[in-house]
């Protein structure tokens, strides 16, 4: 299937006849068309497909009818169907109005297209650029970030119903596309245990026996079509189930199947870990005693000048088990090839670090405002005894000065850490002989037998870690950071009034698919509702007794943040 551009856009005179007449004050799908002449055009979709082939359907069109589908809460059938009945669709995607439409499987299909290669991303970079060049959104503001979970579309199993369900899905696989292979290993107990969806519960009876049939089922298949004469070559399902095994069971020295456990062949860490045989990126993250899920983290960040809309430049779909601050050079990265690099970028703590806060001064001149992690020695912490910041440093003379006057007597490093995210580390050491006298030991470390150690990033880094905590502690940046918390609403919008809080589909691409053209739905959902003049909105009209009280002369309060006496 290939794409030929098409020479006008230009809406069909009685389409926007009609139109207009329906609906004279216009709709989001109609302010598309007449404010932004439309988000894309089928030249920006010609390298995705083939030159050759049967003409298809206008991407362009296509794509706008995904974010209205997802701007509106639509199914894809409903979507289709809008196309075909609602004339502010036919007017924001310039169809006559007798054109039929489409097939609401032909989204699927196009959906399928855009998970592949960062075009998810370009879509996003050519709605931006259109919004830029209406001069709706602008570079070198302030801008903030902040990230909430994700829920995948799989059902919580156990690790039991999880080997289960795995064995039962590459069945269904096979069956699908190679159902002979199945003839002569499917028995009557394999049809008892797979013939239905899995549902065991979290007491199961018989356990053992029940692990130890699933994963020894699930390794004949595996071997059944390793070895079959036909060269059969398994699929994703196929694929999956070898991973769960091998997370699940182990063979001992004879040979033997093996339940894994914490203790008895280590279980996988949780960035690892598969949680479901339908979506193998979904992972299972916990943060503290509240708060657990299985799929992904999203990162959104968006503009937030007083005078101006909110327009959202960036969306990132991360695996669950992702730091927040493993995701903010990729922000950048992706807000500097679309020339909308914020002056400030206002995060919480998850995205602060000194290495990533240097960075983006050095490669995008863009200053990043959040809490720093603090100090994490015993004498910060419970503030006693002498600190990190108790010791003056020499970088020059490459020596360190305690309380009481000594000077360290080595001086080792920069180290790399072993988080990427952290600083390299030098380590400023003293001796026995300059401790264990000191009258003052006890507050500086609790060692009998060794001696104080100080570790400290290198100058530049130590420089600009003094400069940001007390740049912190100023209320001019206290006000400035505040602006930070306003990113809470929008998560709020997108989770609960988009229904971003759940995946429609499977899969991390898919996922992130979702959450772009949700972003774009939302951009396009605010600037098309903001006053079309500069003049102030009304005042709302009071109310019969708040208008007795002016009435009156009785003072009242204007807002309810005013408390009363």
């Amino acid at each position: 299937m290939s794409v030929r551009p098409r020479c006008s856009e230009q809406v069909p005179s009685l389409t926007a006849q009609i139109a207009r007449a329906s609906n004279p004050g216009g709709t989001t799908a109609m302010w598309v068309r007449d404010r932004l002449d439309g988000l894309w055009s089928d030249e920006d979709f010609v390298d995705w497909y083939p030159r050759d082939g049967r003409r298809g359907l206008s991407p362009a069109r296509l794509a706008t009818v995904c974010v209205l589908q997802f701007l509106l809460g639509l199914s894809d059938r409903q979507a289709a169907e809008a196309v075909r009945c609602r004339i502010d669709f036919k007017y924001a995607l310039a169809m006559e109005l007798d054109d039929p439409g489409f097939h609401h499987s032909v989204l699927t299909d196009f959906r399928e297209r855009l998970t592949g290669d960062g075009r998810a991303d370009h879509l996003l970079d050519l709605a931006l650029a259109r919004l830029k060049q209406a001069g709706l959104v602008h570079d070198r503001t302030t801008q903030r970030t902040d990230s909430t979970h994700v829920l995948a579309a799989v059902r919580d199993l156990t690790r039991l119903e999880l080997v289960t369900e795995s064995v039962r899905a590459a069945l269904e696989e096979v069956a699908r596309t190679a159902g002979h292979l199945l003839v002569g290993l499917v028995d009557e107990d394999w049809g008892r245990r797979y013939g239905r969806p899995v549902r065991l519960g979290k007491n199961p009876t018989r356990p053992k026996n029940r692990i130890l049939a699933a994963g020894q089922d699930g390794y004949r298949l595996l071997e059944h079509l390793h070895d079959h004469p036909s060269g059969y070559r398994p699929g994703s399902q196929a694929e999956a189930l070898r991973q769960i095994l091998v997370q699940n069971y182990y063979h001992d020295a004879a040979g033997r199947l093996c339940w894994r456990t914490s203790e008895d062949g280590g279980l996988p860490p949780s960035s690892l870990a598969i949680v479901s045989p339908y979506d193998t990126t979904a992972r299972y993250v916990r943060h503290g005693h509240i708060i657990q899920w299985k799929g992904f983290a999203a990162h959104l960040t968006e503009t937030c000048a007083s005078e101006n809309v909110n327009v959202i430049t960036d969306v990132a779909t991360t695996s669950a088990a992702t730091n927040d601050v493993q995701a903010l050079p990729g922000i950048h990265t992706r807000l500097a090839r679309r020339g909308l690099l914020p002056a400030e970028h206002l995060v919480d703590g998850g995205y602060t670090s000194l290495v990533h806060l240097e960075r983006a001064t050095r490669e995008h001149q863009v200053t990043v405002s959040g809490p720093l992690p603090g100090n994490p020695t015993r004498q910060h912490r419970k503030s006693e005894g002498f600190g990190r910041d108790d010791f003056h440093i020499d970088f020059e003379r490459q020596e360190v000065t305690c309380p009481q006057g000594k000077v360290s007597q080595g001086w080792h490093g920069p180290y790399p850490t072993s988080s990427p995210t952290a600083a390299p580390l030098i380590v400023a050491r003293f001796t026995k002989s300059q401790c264990q006298p000191c009258p003052v030991r006890t507050q500086c470390t609790t060692s009998r037998d060794s001696a104080r150690n100080v570790g400290f990033p290198p100058r530049e880094l130590r420089d600009l870690q003094t400069r940001v905590r007390a740049e912190q502690q100023t209320p001019e940046w206290k006000a400035r950071y505040a602006i930070r918390s306003g990113v809470e609403g929008t998560i709020n919008e997108f989770a609960h009034g988009h229904g971003m809080r759940r995946c429609r589909y499977r899969g991390e691409p898919k996922a992130h698919l979702q959450h772009v053209l949700t972003a774009i739905a939302v951009n396009i959902e605010r600037l098309s509702s903001r006053p079309t003049t500069k003049d102030a909105s009304p005042a709302r009209s009071p109310t019969a007794f708040q208008a007795f009280l002016d009435r009156q002369e009785i003072p009242r309060s204007k807002s309810w943040r005013t408390l009363g006496t």
